[in-house]
C-alpha cells in the first residue's frame, strides 16, 4: 500500500514503555511503525552478547522507515528466494508494527521470517502486515541476528557468559523481542496475554526451539509453525549424534578467518566476519548450551516439556523443489539402481520405503522422500506432541498449484502459501525476482482470503475458521487435517505410512547415537542403523 504522504497525524503517535513513537497511516485503517528499535546496537563489545533492551528516549521518535536488515551472506544465483535487502547492518535489532484502527486488546501475531538462519528480511514485501492487520489482529515483524554474528559459539564466549553458554544470539534476539511484546504491544492496541508466534522455515525452526526454551515461557500463547523441521543440534561442548561441539565449530572457524583470540574476532569488520564465514562453510545452528537450550528439542518434547500452547503446523506437497540442490543427490539412472541404492541405505526398511516411493518416477519419488523426512514428519510430530500434552494441534498440507507455479517445475513449493497468508495477491511489487506470481483471478483471492481468516481466529481465540471454508478439525480426531488445494478441503491421516517410517528412521539413529538429522534424509541419507531391542537413552 502507498503511504500518506503528509507528516505523521498526531493520532497515529503511541507512548511505548521507552518513548514515543510517531507511525504512518496507510489507506486501509492500518497505521505502521516501522524501524523500532528493541534492543541497542549488537556491535564492538556487544557483539555475540545477549541483547540489551533499548535505552528510553526524550520526544517523539519518528517510525516511519524499516531499519537495516541484519548482516548476511546472499542469496544462490538463480534462486527463487533471491531478494536482497536494501540495507543491511550490523546494528540492526529492529522490529516493525501494523495496528489496524480499531484495536482495542486485539490479538497479537509475532511473525519470524525464514532463511536458513542466514538470510532474511522483514522489510520483504512478502511480509507486509497491512493485510493481516485489517483483519483485526496487530502485527509485528522482527529482525534477529544471523549466520556467524547469531550463532557463533566459542570457548572465549562461553567464559564470558554467567551462564558459561554461547552460540543462541539469535534466539535471545527473538526472545528479547518477545519481551518488548509483552512490555510494549498494549500501547498499539494489542493484548499482550494473547500473542501467536507464527513462522516459516527457519522462522518456524526458531519457534520451535523458543517452544523449547525456558527463557521463552510465557511470552506466547500460540504458535503456528510453517514448513518447521526437527533436527539435532549440536552441544556446545562435547560431540553428539556424529556432530562436533559447537564450541570446537566455533574454534575453528576462528583459525580459518586467522583470528588469534576473541578480540580479532570482534575486531574484524562485520561485513568481511560473515562474507568469510559463509566462505569458510560455517553453518549456523542453534546449541544445546544448558540455558537457552537444556535439551535436544526432540527430547523436551517427548518429555512433554514444550512449552504447552495451542499449534497449527504444516508443510507444503512440493516443499523440495526449490530446494533441490539441498536435498537431492545425483539421482540413479535406472530403476534397478535406484531400489539398489534405497536398500543399501534402508535395509529391513527398504519395502516401507519403496512402497510409498516407488521407481516408476524416480525424480518424484526422491521429491517426496526428501519432503516427508524433513517437513513431513516433523509436522506432524509436532502435532502428536501437542496433541499428547491434551492441546489443541491442526495440522495443514498446502498444495495449491497455478500456472506460473507449473511452468517452472515449482508446484506447491517451499514458501508458496506466504502470499496467501499475507494477503499479497494482485501486489504489484515487493516480489523477489524470480518468484512465480500467482495470478489475479477469484479464485486466488479467496484462497488467500481463507488462509488469513484461519490463522486469524487461531490467533484470537485458539481454533481456527474460515467463512466459506470447512471446519478444520483438531489432529486428534482421528488424525485431521486440512488440505488447501484451489481450496481448503478436510481429511484425515495424510500420507498414510509416511509418519511411521521416518519415525522409526529417527528413532535409530537416536538409539544408535552416532547419526545426526538434518538434510541428510531420502536418498541422501547415511545408511540407516539397524534396529535396535533395547534403544540407547539419546544424549541430551
Amino acid at each position: 500500500m502507498s503511504p500518506v504522504a503528509h507528516p505523521p497525524d498526531p493520532r497515529a503517535t503511541v507512548r511505548t514503555a521507552r518513548g514515543a513513537l510517531a507511525g504512518l497511516e496507510l489507506a486501509g485503517a492500518v497505521t505502521a511503525f516501522r524501524g523500532i528499535r528493541y534492543a541497542e546496537p549488537p556491535t564492538g563489545e556487544l557483539r555475540w552478547k545477549p541483547p540489551v533492551a533499548a535505552a528510553r528516549w526524550r520526544g517523539v521518535r519518528r517510525a516511519v522507515a524499516f531499519g537495516p536488515a541484519c548482516l548476511q551472506e546472499p542469496s544462490a544465483p538463480g534462486s527463487v528466494y533471491a531478494q536482497e535487502p536494501p540495507r543491511m547492518s550490523e546494528d540492526c535489532l529492529f522490529l516493525n508494527v501494523w495496528r489496524p484502527a480499531a484495536a482495542g486488546n486485539s490479538p497479537v501475531m509475532v511473525w519470524l521470517h525464514g532463511g536458513a538462519l542466514r538470510r532474511g528480511d522483514p522489510a520483504s514485501g512478502l511480509y507486509d502486515g497491512e493485510p493481516l492487520a485489517r483483519k483485526g489482529v496487530v502485527i509485528v515483524t522482527v529482525n534477529y541476528r544471523l549466520g556467524v554474528l547469531g550463532y557463533l559459539a566459542h570457548p572465549g564466549l562461553s567464559a564470558e557468559s554467567p551462564h558459561a553458554a554461547s552460540g543462541n544470539y539469535g534466539l535471545l534476539d527473538q526472545i528479547e523481542a518477545l519481551r518488548w511484546v509483552r512490555n510494549n504491544i498494549a500501547a498499539f492496541g494489542g493484548d499482550p496475554d494473547n500473542v501467536t508466534l507464527f513462522g516459516e522455515s527457519a522462522g518456524a525452526l526458531s519457534a520451535i526451539e523458543l517452544m523449547s526454551s525456558p527463557l521463552a515461557r510465557g511470552l506466547f500463547q500460540r504458535v503456528i509453525l510453517q514448513s518447521g523441521y526437527l533436527v539435532s543440534n549440536p552441544q556446545l561442548t562435547r560431540e553428539c549424534f556424529g556432530q562436533p561441539s559447537a564450541q570446537s565449530v566455533g574454534e575453528r572457524l576462528a583459525r580459518q578467518l586467522g583470528a588469534a583470540d576473541l578480540a580479532a574476532l570482534r575486531a574484524m569488520p562485520a561485513e568481511s566476519l560473515v562474507t568469510e564465514a559463509a566462505a569458510a562453510a560455517f553453518d549456523p545452528q542453534a546449541t544445546i548450551d544448558g540455558w537457552v537450550l537444556p535439551l535436544q528439542v526432540i527430547e523436551c518434547f517427548d518429555r512433554g516439556g514444550q512449552a504447552p500452547v495451542p499449534m497449527i503446523a504444516g508443510f507444503n506437497e512440493g516443499e523440495v523443489r526449490s530446494l533441490r540442490p539441498i536435498f537431492l543427490p545425483p539421482l540413479p539412472r535406472s530403476a534397478a539402481d535406484y531400489e539398489s541404492r534405497v536398500r543399501s541405505i534402508y535395509g529391513d526398511l527398504a519395502p516401507s520405503y519403496l512402497a510409498r516411493y516407488p521407481a516408476t518416477d524416480i525424480e518424484e519419488s526422491a521429491l517426496a522422500a526428501a519432503r516427508d523426512a524433513f517437513y513431513g514428519w516433523s509436522a506432524e510430530r509436532l502435532a502428536r506432541g501437542q496433541t499428547e500434552l491434551g492441546l489443541p494441534a491442526y495440522l495443514y498440507y498446502f498444495a495449491h498449484r497455478y500456472p506460473a507455479q507449473q511452468a517452472a517445475g515449482l508446484e506447491a513449493f517451499h514458501a508458496s502459501e506466504l502470499p496467501y497468508e499475507f494477503g499479497r495477491i494482485g501486489a504489484a511489487d515487493g516480489w523477489p525476482q524470480l518468484w512465480p506470481r500467482p495470478p489475479d483471478d477469484p479464485r486466488e483471492r479467496a484462497l488467500s482470503e481463507a488462509v488469513m481468516s484461519y490463522f486469524t481466529t487461531f490467533a484470537r481465540d485458539g481454533v481456527p475458521r474460515a467463512p466459506a471454508g470447512p471446519a478444520w478439525r483438531p489432529y486428534r480426531d482421528d488424525r485431521a487435517f486440512l488440505e488447501f488445494r484451489g481450496a481448503p478441503l478436510a481429511g484425515r491421516h495424510l500420507l498414510p505410512g509416511m509418519f511411521e517410517l521416518h519415525e522409526e528412521v529417527i528413532a535409530r539413529r537416536r538409539a544408535a547415537g552416532s547419526q545426526h538429522w538434518y538434510v541428510n534424509v531420502g536418498l541422501a541419507s547415511p545408511p540407516v542403523p539397524p534396529a535396535r531391542l533395547q534403544p540407547a537413552p539419546a544424549p541430551s
